[in-house]
């Protein structure tokens, strides 16, 4: 499947930059010694006797000389050296190296790896193109193998090729629990693949929630113009995706999605019932599907910056996040090619929520369509748009 290479970045797929500094050093020469000379000549030549006590006196006046000059130097050093140590006391302790996959209690496993296993330094947010969270649970490993065995890079060093190529860091979004077995059987899984963005949420917190411990994780470790949640029950293009991301954009508040609206559901018993219905009316306001979405880096740091508590939440997440949105002046950019229902030469993501509102499994489905050859194998821009 071939991966576009975008602009924003680099222009030889490779995202670390280098630069080499020439620094010209330049000797200077030293000063030749002068010899003393007098210019008043003497009457008469001076006797054994009186040059012998002049050069006596001629000696004692230099190393007196000699000793003052040590006495001043002495001084400056000495005054220099107090100088010095006064502004360290009075200085404030270095502040502790912020480490890059971490946040808090959230982790980047795959970056953790790599600075064990290898020459690689943390520190600084990993400049990307963008991150895609794909948010699953604890236990979805079928789906999770799935997406291993089809679009989804199935080991570190596929999914740093990737990330070259395309400008997309990939990772399994998830909370811990305190259930030890549970957390015994996906640590296993970690130390398979290292391919887990732990966020500082449990699993039982509700999703709203957890996509704002999303975005302030990712914002904190990665340098990215845009910030992607993912669900683990689609087909994924990641070359389209990057297609999308890259394309030049007047604007730099961007949400980016399948939108919709609906009506708000105020009965209890009937199913997506919104609790604070009161609140939103009749019908709900434009939104992207919560199965795929993108919000750009402003957007993200906006939110990463608020406290948890100042945001409202509303029962369900793509709600809750379109509600953020309307309180930003941001640009609602509906993609269709986001949720197509089958394959087709533009598609960048494939689910059905019809079908699958009930009982359909994401994990087969992401097989069959792996196996077709207009999802996994047709170009990343269709025949007209490549010849343009």
């Amino acid at each position: 499947m071939p991966l576009l290479r975008h602009h924003h970045h680099h222009a030889d797929d490779v995202l670390p930059y280098h630069r080499a500094v020439a620094v010209n050093v330049a000797d200077d020469d030293e000063a030749k010694p002068r010899r003393p000379y007098s210019s008043f000549p003497s009457p008469r030549a001076p006797s054994s006797s009186s040059s012998s006590c002049l050069a006596s006196a001629n000696r004692l006046l230099l190393l007196f000389a000699l000793a003052c000059l040590l006495v001043a130097v002495a001084s400056l050093a000495f005054a220099f050296s107090a100088r010095a140590g006064a502004a360290r006391r009075h200085q404030p302790p270095p502040a502790a190296t912020s480490v890059a996959f971490r946040c808090g209690r959230a982790e980047d496993s795959l970056r953790s790896f790599l600075v064990s296993s290898r020459n690689y330094t943390a520190g600084e947010r990993e400049k990307v193109l963008a991150v895609v969270g794909v948010h699953t649970e604890i236990g979805s490993a079928a789906r999770r193998a799935a997406l291993r065995a089809t679009w989804f890079p199935p080991n570190p060093e596929d999914i740093v090729s990737l990330e070259h190529g395309t400008g997309l860091s990939f990772r399994f979004v998830i909370g811990r629990t305190k259930d030890k077995e549970k957390m015994a059987d996906l640590q296993k899984e970690v130390d398979m693949y290292h391919d887990f963005l732990f966020i500082d949420a449990e699993e039982d917190t509700k999703p709203p929630q957890k996509m704002l411990a999303f975005f302030k994780a990712a914002y904190d470790m990665f340098d990215a113009e845009f910030y992607v949640k993912a669900d683990d029950a689609i087909y994924l293009r990641p070359d389209r995706l990057a297609a999308l991301l890259a394309k030049e954009r007047s604007h730099h508040r961007t949400y980016i999605g399948c939108m919709k609206k609906g009506p708000v559901v105020n009965d209890p018993n009937m199913k997506w019932y919104e609790s604070s219905w009161e609140l939103l009316g009749n019908e709900y306001f434009s939104h992207a599907s919560g199965l795929l979405y993108a919000l750009s880096s402003e957007v993200v740091g906006s939110l990463a910056a608020t406290k948890n508590d100042s945001l409202r939440m509303f029962d369900y997440e793509d709600v809750t996040v379109g509600s953020w949105m309307l309180s930003m002046n941001v640009k609602h950019e509906d993609i269709r090619a986001m949720c197509d229902s089958m394959c087709t030469p533009t598609s960048i993501a494939v689910w059905d929520s019809k079908k699958c509102s009930n009982s359909c499994n994401p994990a087969e489905i992401a097989k069959v369509l792996h196996n077709t050859t207009l999802c996994s194998k047709s170009p990343t821009l269709p025949p007209e748009v490549e010849d343009e």
